[in-house]
């Protein structure tokens, strides 16, 4: 199943809306406040890749006071614990 994780970087206080509005999206699997470079990582999977990215893009990215993201797909069957 195709995996991403998606950093993302937001204006300064919008953090908490910005994880409510993720935890709406169906296909993301956790969301996390984070301190360091970024603000929030999320873990998102889906059936096809295409439709991942589509999530990313439309469903994530979008999202207001959302300033960056930076997206690492998986490669699937390395490092997963099963």
């Amino acid at each position: 199943m195709p995996t991403a994780y998606v950093l993302l970087n937001c204006d300064l206080g919008a953090e908490s809306d910005i994880i409510k509005k993720i935890k709406q999206v169906p296909e993301v699997v956790e969301v996390s406040g984070v301190f360091g470079v970024y603000d929030i990582i999320v873990r998102v999977s889906s059936d096809d890749m295409d439709k991942l990215r589509e999530i990313i893009t439309w469903n994530i990215r979008k999202i207001d006071k959302v300033r960056s993201t930076l997206t690492m797909i998986v490669i699937e069957g390395q490092g997963q614990k099963k």
